[in-house]
């Protein structure tokens, strides 16, 4: 029974960090990112754990010993924990259509080509949120894996995500995974979404980039994500994209990475050898990034805030918990695309959620989810531009649906 405590103690510390979490200093406040990330996003999984675990437990063992009620009285606590960590979750919800409304409009939902919106999602996977959260793969969905678009060996390679019924002219999302700069690839966050859009139609891309020390891979990892959209303008049509239908977003490191592009697209500095390649794009969209410099007082600068071009349509994601890269980040970069562009900003603070909030099928992120396709929709409607070079959104869906119908 000295072990049960243990165990009631590991969990009784997550669901503590995801509910409060330890902002200062950076160590703790890294070590309270890194206990919380499961709980905060999965509560019901850890929920049905903590239980599962213990009632076993007290009906073998009785509560005749200091351990058993010590695991009682922590699996109590930890069972409230977690339930407050998934109703604060479920908050996301209101606050991203409330970003959505601030950013676009009151009636942003009434602008939305009805081809489009008839495509939006009405409820959320339940199923997968409370079973099977890290399940990300669809039938209808295929991934062709490690395709070149630069000479960096496996720091260029790609990832496609399309529907089986290879649609043609869908527009493309290009996701830049996270990691401080140093570390991560292509196949670990995100999933949801990839997966969520390919099955909707879209092309999904989900790219490697050069790592190393943050202010030694700079501009390398930047000049990679324009590589990455001269691929798609170049080869895009070969998997049913249209390449001038092109969001790109990023998490964390790579949301840093999204906003620089936005901010300095088809500036020759960030693009040696390709410099005629059109690297603008549609929208960007930001998850819970650093936007801060990478360095000293370096040229050319490393932080998305030192540039002024004018930037595509935003929307911008960011946990009011998260103590790896603080909200107020986020505000600065939202505050610094509002002066100097011309186009929408959505900004989302989302309660309760810490970084890497796009790991699991959760509450949480699939909200988030349901945003961008919202701000996507209405981004392409407002530009007239409903799947071009191609037949429109619903004649694509139309031959999406016979295929899997007929199993094929």
């Amino acid at each position: 029974m000295s072990t049960v405590p243990f165990g009631a103690l590991f969990f009784a510390w997550c669901t503590l960090m995801a509910v409060a979490p330890i902002r200062r200093p950076r160590r703790l406040a890294l070590l309270s990112w890194i206990s919380s990330v499961a709980p905060n996003e999965v509560p019901f999984l850890f929920l049905y754990i903590v239980v599962g675990s213990t009632v076993p437990t007290v009906l073998d063992a009785g509560l005749g010993s200091a351990g058993s009620w010590i695991s009682l009285a922590l699996a109590v606590l930890t069972s409230a924990g977690l339930i407050v960590v998934a109703l604060r979750s479920m908050r996301s919800g209101p606050a991203v259509q409330r970003a959505l409304a601030e950013g676009l409009g009151k009636r942003w939902r009434s602008e939305i080509d009805p081809r489009l919106g008839a495509q939006l999602r009405r409820r959320l996977p339940w199923a997968r949120i409370l079973f099977v959260p890290w399940m990300f793969g669809r039938r209808d969905v295929v991934r062709l894996a490690n395709i070149a678009y630069g000479d960096a060996g496996t720091s260029n390679l790609l990832d496609v995500y399309r529907h089986r019924a290879q649609p043609v002219g869908a527009p493309t999302l290009v996701y830049l995974h996270g990691g401080g700069f140093r570390s991560g690839r292509k196949n670990r966050e995100a999933r949801p979404l990839l997966y969520h859009l390919a099955s909707q139609g879209w092309i999904c891309i989900s790219a490697n980039y050069r790592l190393g020390a943050p202010a030694d891979a700079f501009p390398h990892n930047l000049i990679d994500v324009k590589k990455i959209i001269a691929w798609v303008r170049a080869h895009g049509h070969e998997y049913g994209a249209d390449p001038s239908t092109i969001f790109l977003i990023g998490a964390s490191a790579g949301a840093h990475l999204t906003a620089t592009a936005a901010l300095t697209a088809n500036d020759p500095t960030f693009q040696p050898g390709f410099e005629e390649a059109d690297t603008a794009i549609t929208a960007g969209i930001a998850l819970y990034g650093y936007y801060g410099q990478l360095g000293g007082d370096e040229q050319p600068p490393t932080s998305p805030l030192a540039y002024d071009g004018d930037a595509p349509p935003f929307l911008v994601a960011h946990g009011d918990h998260d103590t790896y890269t603080p909200p107020a980040g986020a505000r600065a970069l939202v505050d610094h695309l509002r002066a100097v562009s011309t186009n929408p900003v959505v900004y989302a603070e989302l309660p309760g959620a810490q970084h890497s909030f796009d790991l699991f099928h959760s509450v949480r992120f699939e909200n988030v989810i349901d945003g961008i396709e919202g701000f996507a929709a209405w981004v392409r409607s407002r530009h007239r531009r409903v799947e071009l070079g191609g037949p429109p959104a619903d004649d694509v869906r139309q031959r999406i649906r016979p295929l899997v119908r007929d199993g094929t």
